[in-house]
Order: structure tokens, then C-alpha cells, then sequence
């Protein structure tokens, strides 16, 4: 790949968005790993066909869309069809994630991606950026804006790499738990320091 790749991740809550809102204002293009990941089981996708052909037209809605609801349900209670599933998508999902990042035309261009690490799409980073909040901050936030439990947070939390373990293989670390304007100008200086590597990278 020849544009320089910046990985932007961080847990549920930690403020991911905020970053990757504020780098694009600066005129850096977001390569978003969820909107691809919704992409592929679109109306019309190959992925949705896929999936509507292996669990039959049940797992859709009426507008013909994927409950995506039913879904979790089958493949949280089978492991093999949760394989399944990820044999089909990861594949589909990783070839857009490739194709966007390399038409990208910006000085540099940042790939979004809860699950970076998880998925080993680090692998195609120049740098990785893990926006960082204590696992409390997470709970709290994240049940306010979804209107969810805490309980359900936490599973979500424990199915993600631990916060240690990211802290550990992020090439840097931006404290999301404080005032937004101290983090918006420390995404600004990350941002001239991205921009430098990125030359020197050419």
C-alpha cells in the first residue's frame, strides 16, 4: 500500500468518534470498518445473499433487509456458524478495507476499527492511535448514550480485547478522560506528527 495508515481504535465509549470527526475536519479521509461492515450484508450485497442462501429468508426483515438482532442470536448460541459468518465477511470486509485505503487521497489517511487488534488490521498500519478511558468511564458513558445496561456494556467490554492489552500494543495512547479541548489539541499535535511521517514515508 502506499498511503500511510494511521489505525485509530478504542473501546466502547472511549471516544473513537470524537477523534476520527476531528481528524477528518482537518481533512484527513476516515476509512470506516463498521460502514464497510454494514456495507457487505447491504440490500443487494453479495454478503447478504450469501447469508440469506445459508440461514434461509427468516434471517431477513420484511423491507429485505438483515436482522441483524436474529442473527447475533444464532451465532452467540452456535460457534460453528459464528465461524461461518466470519469466514464470509472478514474476507469481504478486508478487500473494501484495502481498496478504500488505497484510494485514499488525503496526506494521510486513518483506518477506524473497534476491533483493530482483533481482527489484526493493524497489520496494514504504518501507526496505531488507541483512544483511552478508564473501563468505568466506558460503562457509564456508553449506558447514557444507547440507553442500555451496564450489564450489557460489560459483556461487550469482555468480549473486546482487554484495555491493558491494547494499551501495551498501541504505537501511542490519547487520554480521552478529561476536558475536550485538551484532547482536540493533542489529536492536532498527533495530527502534524502523522503528517511529517507520512512525508518521510513518500
Amino acid at each position: 500500500m502506499s498511503n500511510w495508515i494511521l489505525g485509530l481504535t478504542g473501546g466502547i465509549g472511549a471516544g473513537k468518534t470524537l477523534v476520527s470527526n476531528h481528524l477528518a475536519s482537518l481533512g484527513i479521509e476516515i476509512v470506516d470498518a463498521d460502514v464497510i461492515a454494514r456495507d457487505v450484508v447491504a440490500i443487494g450485497s453479495d454478503g447478504l445473499n450469501a447469508i440469506k442462501q445459508h440461514f434461509g429468508s427468516a434471517i431477513l426483515l420484511d423491507d429485505g433487509s438483515l436482522n441483524r438482532a436474529k442473527l447475533r442470536d444464532i451465532i452467540f448460541a452456535d460457534s460453528e456458524q459464528k465461524n461461518w459468518l466470519n469466514n464470509l465477511l472478514h474476507p469481504l470486509i478486508r478487500q473494501n478495507i484495502t481498496e478504500q485505503l488505497n484510494n485514499a487521497k488525503s496526506p494521510y489517511v486513518v483506518l477506524s476499527a473497534p476491533l483493530l487488534y482483533e481482527n489484526k488490521l493493524d497489520a496494514l498500519c504504518n501507526h496505531t492511535l488507541l483512544v483511552d478511558v478508564p473501563v468505568e468511564v466506558q460503562l457509564t458513558r456508553t449506558a447514557n448514550r444507547d440507553s442500555v445496561s451496564t450489564e450489557q456494556v460489560k459483556n461487550i467490554i469482555a468480549a473486546q480485547m482487554s484495555r491493558e492489552d491494547k494499551r501495551q500494543k498501541a504505537d501511542s495512547i490519547l487520554d480521552n478522560h478529561r476536558d475536550i479541548d485538551s484532547v482536540l489539541a493533542d489529536v492536532e499535535a498527533l495530527h502534524h506528527a502523522f503528517l511529517q511521517h507520512a512525508e518521510i514515508s513518500k
